[in-house]
């Protein structure tokens, strides 16, 4: 009961976080109507509001993880400071120590919104579904796959490579706490990549 009453007060105080990062737009009454159908009127082109990109890792020896994260997005206002997006998520860990040879993957998928701060830094908050083994198979004694939901709030830099091309870093804290989730309590999950046209 105690852990239900903290998850959706979390959730509400996300929902009460998310509403005041939305831009609230207003227009000057001195305006007159020609200028304000310009300003409503957007007129890039959609090539100029996607982006692109994702991350990827490697490692290898002893543990080897190999993970892939593309992302798409889509700039929803006319400065370019808010974007909404989807992307996938895949990674593979195997252990080769101590005699040990397993492995075992994950997958799942995200949306997104970012808000930009200041040009290189960007308010950002996900929800993630992540299929990971979590639990033990009672009839098998195995373990067992289960979807995991984080929902990521926090914030992030990018710094322009050249032309429409960034890498991007974000810090983002997981405020549904799900009890299956392997990752300790309090711990950023650190992030890095690269996009086209962010």
């Amino acid at each position: 009961m105690k852990t239900d009453l903290m998850r959706w007060m979390r959730l509400g105080l996300l929902a009460l976080l998310t509403m005041a990062a939305v831009p609230v737009l207003a227009q000057d009454e001195e305006e007159d109507a020609t200028e304000e159908e310009d300003e409503e009127k957007d007129t890039r082109p959609v090539k100029e509001r996607l982006f692109f990109g994702g991350g990827l890792n490697l490692q290898f020896g002893t543990t080897t993880n190999i993970g892939i994260d593309p992302v798409v997005g889509y700039k929803i206002d006319r400065n370019n400071k808010w974007s909404v997006g989807v992307g996938g998520s895949y990674n593979y860990t195997r252990w080769n120590a101590y005699g040990a040879n397993s492995g075992f993957s994950t997958y799942g998928y995200r949306t997104f919104t970012r808000y930009r701060l200041l040009p290189q830094l960007f308010a950002h908050a996900e929800f993630n579904h992540m299929n990971m083994v979590g639990y033990i198979d009672r009839a098998t004694a195995r373990l067992g796959r289960t979807w995991v939901p984080f929902l990521l709030v926090g914030g992030g830099y990018s710094a322009s490579l050249g032309g429409r091309t960034y890498m991007t870093f974000t810090v983002l804290w997981d405020v549904l706490q799900d009890p299956r989730s392997p990752y300790l309590r309090g711990t950023p999950f650190v992030g890095g990549g690269f996009a086209v046209g962010f």
